[in-house]
């Protein structure tokens, strides 16, 4: 018979124990093996989930880190850009990455300065407690305050320390300089007085500073994490993966960064739209609200728009991919959100301008401040002045005056975003609340921008004609002309020698005739003789004229109630089109605008705009075309519908994500209500620190006899930060 090892050891699985094995009571049996346990609650926990302690377990995961060549800036100073992470050279703050990611992990400084906070909080209270009621249990003492409030100051704001330090190299004084200053210079009196033997030491105010600003900066962090938070929400709108029609048929769930376009994909009942297209089959209801403001979901059959991150509530379709990655229409507006987030109002210079000056002005208060109470206040002298010093530094940082603009920017163009309004710039936001003239073009703006063909003259070979041509056109006229003959399955011709007329038509060559296809204007400028004859599309067939066609183009539903919502808010409205005058003429009657001008090229459209401009006007200009393009970057604020043009989009302030007229006038109150709060952040940071510096220094002692205390000013200044911060994210529940 076997005997046992009265020396053998065994290790206990969940607490790394040695047990010796000739004496252990507590043991299990689990896949042949014997299991040995120090104690009865290491074999429950064993017992309850044996793999938990046997299988080898995954190191904690890491925060992920940004990958190389990131490029950072500054949310104060958007044109502080670098790649890698540093701090900015004007305000010291931690630079942060440009581009937003889900994947992008927590804020680093916002975790580093949270820990600060509380473990330079948890050390700050006995220093205050010493302070303040020590004498009464008789364990008042210096040392015991140094012990506590050194690591306060010298751990807990080492940032501040560095970013001072740095703002005095480059010569770019902030708010950095001031906090580093007024907690140095009490630290080292407190420092060298308990040496001394002095009673007076001030490291209760050392400490309270430090942490009074690190709770101002944590606020400050975490509301900026909030505006990230509404694009993070924006790109978690987009599936991980789509359902793809295979090349029999069957369907096969793809990666969505492999989807290209012309991909045939198949979107279910409760399925997220994972890309830019059209429907080709079925239908479904798709809950478009979260990209633009929409609340009621909207039916898309054959034909119709579907955007990547909506949802299909019913129904189910196949759609084509037109546009993914980074051109889907979900992808630019997380573009958009960020670069106008960062983006600066020219109301902001007057804050800069101010700053720039403000921290050399306020270092020589402080300093006269000290020499004043030196000379002449009462005793003890140095005290006094060491006081008012340290409290007009404090009292004076212009840490709510650098957050008044960017808080309100980040928050209202956010705001914006969720009703379907993407601001570029805040330049853009700033002069909208001023725009006093609104020029709109018809086609895609007032009207659907979908014609339908209503009349041919010239029978079937008119149209056959023209739809052959036209395959090499993207105008909406173009897809008409085509879908019209599709259905009446005409044979087209191949096309050569296609060029397009921006504006005016197009031209080439169909088996063997040379073809002209546009305006009047267009075909009189190619020697087409037209008489007293005009159409809105005419075609020319070896330059004589042979048959025209009509359109027409729904208006929008939305379009009347909202032009007469901007009435109401004296704006001038003014149609330009490149159509013919009788159908501008017949949509202008329709809506009531009386100021029309047609048969415009897209330069006549920007000639137009600068003249309006010239008279004094500040203008806004609506468009959803190339040809529109010109008109929009003239504009004082250029409004591109979300339905147009990749070109409309990018040559405008302000995108309307939905493609509704009405959207403007929200954008308006959205203007005024974000400009509004800069000037109530402004006026309140302006006024707190005119009045705040004189008190610190002390100008109402001789009255009340009263100095203010640097504990005091730290509070005060922590409170304008919170209070700019607090009134900035009103916006975000605020009646647009």
């Amino acid at each position: 018979m076997a005997t046992m090892d009265t020396e053998a050891i065994a290790i206990d699985p969940v607490c790394g124990m040695k047990v010796k094995v000739a004496t252990a009571k507590n043991t299990t049996e689990h896949a042949g093996h014997t299991y040995y346990f120090c104690n009865p609650k290491c074999l429950v926990k064993f017992t309850g989930d044996p793999d938990k302690y046997l299988k080898p377990q995954p190191a904690e995961a890491l925060p992920p880190q940004a990958p190389p060549g990131t490029i950072f800036t500054c949310p104060m100073h958007p044109d502080v850009r670098q790649v890698g992470p540093g701090s900015c050279p004007d305000c010291g703050m931690a630079l942060e990455p440009a581009e937003i990611t889900l994947d992008q992990g927590p804020n680093e400084e916002l975790v580093d300065f949270t820990r600060r906070l509380w473990i330079g909080g948890a050390l700050a209270v006995p220093v205050v407690a010493l302070d303040m009621f020590g004498h009464v249990f008789g364990v008042h003492s210096n040392w015991i305050e140094m012990l506590f409030a050194t690591p306060v100051v010298l751990w807990a704001g080492w940032p501040f320390f560095v970013r001072g330090v740095q703002s005095v190299r480059r010569w770019s004084l902030n708010m950095f300089t001031l906090i580093a200053l007024g907690t140095g210079t009490a630290w080292l009196y407190s420092v060298v007085a308990t040496f001394q033997g002095a009673d007076s030491v001030y490291f209760e105010s050392a400490a309270l500073i430090v942490v009074l600003t690190l709770l101002g900066q944590v606020l400050e962090l975490r509301a900026r994490e909030a505006t990230s938070g509404a694009i993070r929400g924006l790109l978690g709108l987009s599936p991980k993966t789509a359902l793809k029609l295979g090349v029999h048929g069957h369907d096969e769930e793809v990666a969505i960064d492999t989807i290209k376009v012309g991909d045939w994909l198949r979107v279910r009942p409760g399925e997220k739209v994972a890309v830019d297209g059209r429907v080709s089959e079925g239908s479904g209801s798709v809950d478009e609200s979260t990209l633009t403001g929409e609340a009621m979901p909207v039916m898309k059959e054959a034909g119709a728009r579907v955007i990547a991150g909506t949802v299909n509530q019913s129904g189910s379709f196949v759609m084509k991919a037109e546009k993914v990655g980074a051109d889907t229409m979900l992808a630019r507006i997380v573009k958009l959100v960020s670069e106008a987030q960062r983006s600066r109002a020219p109301i902001q210079r007057l804050a800069d301008v101010v700053a720039g000056w403000f921290v050399p002005a306020v270092i020589a208060a402080a300093v006269l401040a000290a020499a004043a109470w030196t000379i002449w206040g009462p005793e003890p002298r140095f005290t006094h002045a060491l006081l008012a010093a340290v409290s007009v530094l404090i009292i004076a940082c212009p840490c709510a005056l650098g957050l008044a603009t960017p808080m309100s920017i980040m928050v209202g163009v956010g705001r914006g975003a969720s009703l379907g309004i993407l601001i570029r710039n805040a330049e853009a936001l700033e002069r909208l609340e001023k725009v006093d003239t609104l020029v709109i073009d018809k086609t895609g703006t007032l009207t659907v921008g979908r014609p339908e063909i209503a009349e041919v003259t010239g029978g079937l070979e008119t149209l056959r004609l023209a739809a052959s041509l036209e395959r090499g056109s993207e105008h909406p006229l173009a897809a008409a002309i085509l879908s019209f003959a599709q259905e009446r399955r005409l044979a087209m011709a191949p096309a050569s020698d296609f060029k397009n007329h921006a504006g005016r038509g197009v031209s080439g060559t169909v088996e063997g005739k040379r073809l002209l296809l546009g305006n009047a204007r267009f075909l009189k400028e190619q020697g087409v003789d037209l008489g007293d004859f005009q159409r809105p599309v005419m075609l020319a067939v070896d330059g004589k004229l042979t048959g025209t066609i009509r359109f027409d183009d729904p208006i929008k539903e939305t379009t009347a109630a909202a032009l007469a919502d901007l009435r109401r808010e004296g704006l001038r409205i003014v149609m330009l089109t490149g159509d013919n005058k009788r159908t501008a003429d017949a949509v202008a009657q329709q809506l009531g605008i009386t100021e029309v001008e047609a048969e415009l090229l897209p330069d006549d459209k920007a000639r137009t705009v600068q003249r309006l401009k010239a008279e004094g006007r500040i203008v806004a200009m609506a468009g959803d075309g190339i040809n529109d393009a010109p008109a929009l970057a003239a504009a004082d604020v250029g409004i591109a519908m979300g339905t147009g043009t990749d070109i409309a989009i990018e040559s405008a302030g302000v995108t309307l994500v939905k493609g509704d007229l009405a959207a403007i006038a929200r954008a308006r109150h959205l203007s005024r209500a974000t400009m509004a709060n800069i000037r109530q952040n402004l006026f309140f940071a302006f006024v707190y620190n005119a009045a705040g510096v004189p008190l610190a220094a002390g100008v109402l002692y001789p009255v009340t006899g009263l100095l203010l205390s640097p504990m005091v000013a730290a509070a005060a200044m922590a409170l304008s930060s919170v209070s700019v911060i607090g009134n900035a994210l009103r916006l975000r529940k605020s009646t647009i």
